[in-house]
């Protein structure tokens, strides 16, 4: 049986706004999250994604007056994630209406928390979000040549990317957010090679993040292992609609909700 590709708009908020930039620079307002929210659910979002761009970098937990108010205006599944760091931030989260909860940061300073929170809200409700980058030059090299990156790509790890959603997936996650910071924003189409790459060391589903510019876009992730497919500049700035990228995929052949 084949489940459905998910769509997936990404709603990057600072301040409690929607931003958008080119690599996680230069970012742009792109609206109110909460009216955002409310248009993906009714052109036919499968989940939204939520994401705190700058908690960790400015060292505070996820605004929840607004995951509550963007909770409150859809009836598909929201993720959320920035700065969250223990058991007690996801019980939280949960609590003000998401449906499942992303990890960065703090998995990386500590591992076994992924394991502490997939065994405490189950592995459903966790997500292991991956931002991966070609490890700059003059720079040590890792096994797959991706790395990961902390606070919103801006610190390298030295960590090989492809190796710790093998292990994000050992401690108990549901899915990995996979994020090419090379591709973010450019609209020059998804990492293939680094969803392949992912996609052959986890079982686990691979939601695919980065570089989507045109619906021709988004069918190649999919072949390439994606189970999910997830945007953000493109929708908010009216480039294409959820409708246009389903549309796309069936016309791929590809099962969509």
């Amino acid at each position: 049986m084949t489940l459905a590709v998910r769509v997936i708009p990404c709603l990057d908020v600072d301040a409690g706004r929607v931003v958008k930039g080119v690599n996680f620079q230069n970012l742009r307002d792109a609206g109110d999250p909460v009216e955002l929210a409310a248009t993906y659910d009714a052109q036919g979002a499968d989940e939204l994604t939520f994401l705190d761009v700058t908690a960790s970098t400015g060292d505070r937990g996820t605004m929840i007056d607004v995951v509550t108010r963007t909770a409150e205006q859809i009836f598909i599944p929201l993720t959320v994630g920035g700065g969250v760091r223990t058991v007690a931030d996801v019980d939280r989260l949960l609590r003000a209406g998401a449906d499942k909860v992303s990890v960065n940061t703090a998995a990386i300073a500590c591992p076994e928390v992924l394991r502490e929170m997939s065994e405490r809200f189950g592995s459903q409700c966790i997500v292991l979000s991956v931002d991966a980058r070609t490890v700059p030059a003059g720079q040590p090299g890792t096994p797959s040549g991706w790395e990961v990156t902390t606070h919103g790509g801006k610190r390298g790890t030295g960590i090989d990317a492809v190796e710790w959603a093998e292990r994000g997936a050992e401690l108990g996650v549901g899915e990995i957010l996979l994020n090419s910071m090379d591709a973010d924003g450019t609209k020059a189409g998804f990492d293939l090679p680094m969803i392949r790459a992912v996609r052959a060391a986890v079982v686990v589903p691979v939601i695919a993040s980065g570089g989507a510019g045109a619906v021709e876009h988004f069918a190649p992730a999919v072949h390439a292992g994606a189970d999910a497919v997830l945007a953000a500049s493109v929708f908010h700035f009216g480039d294409l609609t959820i409708g246009n990228v389903k549309d796309s995929l069936r016309d791929q052949k590809i099962v969509v909700r």
